[in-house]
């Protein structure tokens, strides 16, 4: 009898076809009918990921500084979204423009994270970004808390295997696996804001299972719906899946995931400070607002040609469509306090299809890692400005992007001392072909990049308790759409990424990690006062502490601490440090079980910043600069499980975010970039799940 391994831990297998979706619905429904198949895992011999399962295992041994956060961080820390979750990370800065989660801004290690455009981000190792080479930011977010079993932030050591946007390292989120059995689960979550009363509901449902030895199938729902913190706040989003997988035999497997995502929501911008000093909650943005929709399909062959020898070639495409509405002043500026005068609209339509072989050979000592992707984009670019006086209408920006890009990877493992060192060389070589053609005048013209990317990681496990490890790698940012019809200075941006650190596994009961680290950027792109700026060589350095201890089966503590420096090391900014890139950033959680309780409290501190490059200190009179103050995030959550029987279980949980209402803001953000946003207040969160 054939043993299949369901594991999404490796990478997602994706049906494409929309038709599918009602077929595989359809499948699911007839066929989960209390099922029970009995599997065992079978063996593996070669990992042809590099990064392997997300689990606290994998981390041990990985050759850079990697942080995961599994079911249990994700679902019992009383987080709002994936970018709370994300905060306690070392080296992580969160900016959450929304407190809803639809527009991630994620940063590391002094990258800036507006948009997350400085991470390279994955879904079960599929690139998210609504354009993975041109359009890195991710204005378009498919992802929602509920649907992930695991999240696995690769901060240094993964730039040959992953890219191309991968200074600021790797984030995997990983979905749910298909499990074995036949199961359901049911979520509710209710996120009232204490201060305005405005409600957010969290409506999740999934179902899935081996419908036979050789086939799972799986669905999932996740609707919200209702109001952040702000006036104007109103948010939709739909988001649908059906998962697949199917073993042929031994040696072939395919995956396969159908996504739809959907979202509408309002905007409430950026505040004066003026505004911001007399209600936070307020908006001076009535017409902003964000519309987005996404079908996207992922598809995976894993097949073994012998024990030592593997290929995995994964394939994806997405058809998206989304728009910015924002307003804009008689003088054409965004500043909150002048009235209105236009509402632009950016519609973005992108058509992306990627394909991905990839081979991993045993020889001897060496384990052999080969790949090679190609990724083509087509990209509508268009902006209209409405005059709100007449209603009269001006499409003055039509353009149209193609984009056909290659990379070519390969690394070499070497195992020496009985497996205890291990050593990585490797290369990746990325080949990008834009075309840009603006349809309003006809002006076009072609921009070719291209890098050649080494990379060198080691591992070695000194004794059976402490791992220590280093890597350096380049690292790239491609030239972006909306920078290359600017004009100026705005090439690739290229890094160099330095890491050492050592995991040490004091006893059974407790464990550290520490990891030095330093970015050397050559080019960085910034924008601002409406254009691109090249910064030119700036250095990022520190060191990043995490570790945990259990105190006894019943107590857990943990922390993580960064200490950062940055500088800009030329032009006109020379010497000052980089916008958004906190100094300090120290994590504190404790975790208390009791029978079927369960209780959670955690802090963060993150020091002051700098929101501009002059490193501006005085905040000017429209708030488009300035210092960003420290502030101190306490949450807090209490559930408890109560069994109802045959393996069902039902929790019901309530937390506190933002506990002592912390008032602190940001800067600069995509289409409201003059202005305080306020970071959300004070959130009650009401929650439970039936598992059965």
């Amino acid at each position: 009898m054939f043993n299949p391994v369901h594991s999404k831990y490796s990478i997602n297998f994706k049906l494409a076809p929309v038709d599918c979706l009602a077929r595989a619905v359809a499948l699911a429904c007839l066929s989960f009918s209390g099922v029970s198949v009995a599997q065992t895992l079978a063996p593996v011999t070669v990992q042809s990921d590099w990064l392997g399962p997300p689990t606290e295992e994998s981390v041990k041994a990985y050759t850079g500084a990697r942080t995961v956060l599994e079911k249990e961080d994700l679902e019992e820390r009383g987080a709002l979204n994936l970018e709370d979750a994300l905060r306690r990370v070392p080296g992580v800065q969160v900016l959450d423009e929304t407190g809803t989660g639809i527009l991630p801004n994620i940063g590391v290690r002094g990258l800036n994270p507006l948009r997350s455009e400085r991470l390279q981000i994955l879904v079960d190792g599929y690139p998210i970004a609504i354009g993975p080479y041109t359009n890195v930011g991710l204005s378009l977010f498919p992802v929602t808390l509920p649907s992930l079993e695991a999240v696995d932030l690769v901060r240094g050591g993964a730039a040959v295997h992953y890219g191309p946007n991968n200074v600021g390292g790797v984030l995997n989120l990983v979905t749910k696996p298909i499990p074995t059995k036949t199961s359901q689960t049911f979520r509710e979550r209710l996120q009232i804001s204490e201060e305005t009363g405005n409600m957010l509901t969290d409506t999740y449902y999934r179902i899935g299972g081996f419908v036979r030895e050789d086939l799972g199938l799986q669905f999932q729902a996740n609707i919200v719906d209702g109001k952040g913190q702000r006036d104007r706040s109103d948010t939709e989003v739909r988001n649908f899946i059906v998962d697949g997988e199917y073993y042929l035999n031994p040696d072939n497997d395919f995956k396969a995931q159908l996504q739809y995502y959907e979202v509408k929501a309002e905007l409430p911008g950026a505040l004066s400070p003026a505004a911001y000093d007399q209600n936070p909650n307020q908006s001076q943005k009535p017409f902003d607002a964000y519309d987005a929709d996404m079908w996207r399909g992922t598809f995976t062959w894993n097949h073994s040609f012998s024990d030592d020898f593997k290929l995995t070639w994964r394939n994806f495409a997405h058809q998206a469509n989304r728009t910015f509405f924002f307003s804009q002043s008689a003088t054409f500026s965004d500043d909150p306090a002048q009235t209105p005068a236009f509402v632009l609209d950016s519609p973005r339509v992108f058509s992306v299809h990627g394909t991905e072989p990839r081979f991993t050979k045993q020889i001897a000592n060496h384990t052999v890692i080969a790949g090679a992707r190609f990724v083509e984009e087509d990209v509508r670019f268009d902006v209209s400005r409405t005059t709100l006086a007449t209603g009269a209408v001006n499409p003055f920006r039509r353009w149209d992007f193609t984009t056909k890009a290659m990379a070519y990877y390969v690394s070499d493992t070497i195992a020496l001392m009985d497996d205890r060192l291990k050593v990585t060389p490797g290369i990746r070589y990325e080949d990008v072909e834009t075309r840009y053609r603006d349809l309003n005048t006809g002006t076009e013209f072609q921009n070719n990049p291209d890098e050649w990317l080494p990379g060198l990681t080691v591992g070695y496990q000194a004794t059976k308790d402490v791992f220590v490890f280093t890597n350096a790698q380049r690292s790239l940012v491609p030239v972006q759409t909306a920078q290359v019809t600017r004009g100026g200075d705005v090439g690739n941006e290229t890094a160099e990424n330095y890491e050492i650190g050592s995991r040490w596994q004091i006893n059974p009961q407790a464990n550290i990690a520490a990891t030095l680290f330093r970015v050397d950027y050559k080019d960085q792109i910034v924008f601002d006062t409406g254009a691109f700026r090249n910064l030119g060589e700036t250095r990022q350095e520190g060191v990043e502490l995490e570790g945990r201890w259990n105190l006894n089966s019943q107590t857990e503590l943990g922390m993580s601490y960064t200490y950062l420096d940055t500088e800009q090391l030329s032009g006109a900014d020379q010497g000052k440090e980089l916008r958004n890139a906190p100094t300090h950033h120290l994590g504190l959680d404790a975790v208390y079980k009791f029978g079927n309780w369960t209780a959670n409290a955690n802090a963060l501190y993150v020091s002051e910043s700098f929101s501009d490059s002059a490193n501006t200190q005085v905040e000017t009179a429209n708030g488009s600069a300035g210092e960003l103050p420290a502030y101190t995030l306490v949450n807090m959550r209490v559930g408890r499980d109560f069994p109802i029987g045959q393996g069902k279980n039902m929790n019901l949980g309530f937390g506190i975010n933002n506990l002592f209402d912390e008032q602190y803001f940001f800067r600069g953000v995509d289409v409201s970039t003059t202005g305080r946003v306020p970071a959300p207040g004070r959130m009650l969160l009401v929650e439970m799940q039936l598992d059965f």
